[in-house]
């Protein structure tokens, strides 16, 4: 309560505050206007019954089954963030532009990430639709209805990663993360909802259990965000003049999860795209690909399958994002020219070394826990059969991660408000 009377009381951050709020309206109504011309009466019910639809249409705040403006969310750009990062792997000069061209190389990178994001817009908006269409779910579009439809998706996903980018240059959150915690929040009321309609009293210590497993969720992903190794590093002295620099110790901060709720999002990104694809697919006259496409789709209605699937994929993006967010060899080199070192290790090429190693150990705690945490709700799932807990959990896994994060920079502004 104090803090957010300081928030109030600093007008600087009230305005960032009230212009974010005010971003995040904006988003839900253009979550709640339909696409001009399609009829989705039918929807809802369709979404209700396939698990990773219904999933995607989480994080798109629900704007998927009623085919709003904004269908598609910041999907495409998310999935044009990972293409472009995985493309670094392969391309140097791409690694270079993003890790050692400073600013202007990372606004260049975001550039290309943006331009990738209307290819993808338009490819994911026309597997969709095609997919409600050969499902009966909506009626044989026009051509001119298919270019309005395409159109506005594709423009709908800018406009949101336009606000997205709007709200991160606050320094209050990261945009995406906040639009995609303000849409999984308002469908809050409407998920409560479709579980208390499939309460029995019988069921009742299987909703206790998942009020449980919901508390350790939480616990654990305050836990992990919290958590860190701080590495001691020692300056030496040195005399310039008649005046004495140096000569104090600190230390560098390394998180158990340096990437936060990223590696959450991109794993069910990834997870969606291939079911995505399998449903558009099939339904074609072609028995092979059709044979694929059911062969995939079973596949991914599996439990188990499902279970590890995401949490590999969890783990390993925790892995990759935490590699291209935290550069050992950079924070070795910037050590070395301040005049400073790691106790017991000698500066230069073994300090990088020292903190690879202890890089991929912590990160390992990391990502094995995140990836357990990540999983809990469908195991819980696959015991009592009941869909809206997988759901459910995701979502609450997602809304504390990027609640814990944006509290922690509003701190940071409040103390430089202080200071």
């Amino acid at each position: 309560m104090n803090k957010i009377i300081k928030i109030l009381k600093t007008p600087s951050l009230r305005k960032k505050v009230l212009f974010i709020l005010g971003i995040l309206v904006i988003f839900r109504i253009a979550a709640a206007i339909p696409i001009p011309g399609i009829d989705t009466s039918r929807l809802v019910q369709y979404f209700n019954q396939n698990q990773l639809l219904g999933l995607f249409s989480m994080f798109t705040g629900g704007g998927l089954e009623k085919l709003s403006i904004v269908m598609l969310g910041v999907s495409p750009y998310i999935t044009g963030s990972i293409i472009m990062q995985l493309l670094t792997m392969i391309f140097p000069a791409l690694e270079r532009m993003y890790k050692y061209e400073g600013e202007a190389g990372k606004a260049k990178f975001n550039q290309y990430s943006r331009i990738l994001t209307i290819p993808l817009s338009f490819l994911q908006g026309f597997g969709f639709l095609s997919l409600f269409q050969r499902q009966g779910i909506i009626d044989q579009l026009t051509t001119g209805q298919w270019i309005i439809s395409l159109t506005v998706a594709t423009a709908g996903s800018l406009f949101l990663m336009w606000l997205g980018e709007l709200i991160t240059e606050k320094n209050i959150g990261n945009g995406i993360s906040l639009i995609i915690f303000a849409g999984i929040v308002a469908r809050g009321p409407q998920s409560i909802k479709e579980i208390l309609l499939t309460y029995e009293p019988s069921q009742f210590f299987t909703y206790a259990a998942f009020i449980v497993v919901a508390l350790l969720i939480i616990a654990g992903v305050v836990y992990i965000t919290e958590a860190q190794r701080n590495v001691p590093i020692n300056y030496a002295k040195r005399v310039r003049g008649f005046k004495m620099f140096g000569g104090v110790s600190t230390y560098l901060p390394m998180r158990l999860n340096q990437a936060g709720v990223i590696p959450i999002i991109f794993a069910l990104s990834i997870l969606l795209f291939p079911g995505m694809i399998a449903n558009f697919f099939a339904g074609t006259n072609i028995k092979i690909i059709s044979s694929i496409s059911t062969a995939i789709n079973s596949l991914l209605n599996n439990q188990v399958f499902y279970g590890v699937a995401y949490f590999i994929l969890v783990a390993l993006f925790t892995y990759f994002y935490t590699s291209v967010t935290f550069d050992p060899k950079s924070i070795s080199t910037n050590i070395q020219k301040q005049g400073g070192y790691i106790p017991g290790i000698r500066p230069g090429e073994p300090t990088t070394t020292f903190l690879n190693h202890l890089l991929n150990r912590i990160t390992l705690v990391g990502a094995l826990f995140l990836g357990v945490i990540a999983v809990l709700p469908n195991i819980i799932k696959g015991i009592t059969g009941i869909a809206a807990f997988t759901i459910g959990g995701t979502s609450l896994l997602i809304v504390v991660s990027v609640a814990i994060e944006t509290m922690k920079q509003v701190e940071g502004e409040l103390s430089m408000y202080e200071y």
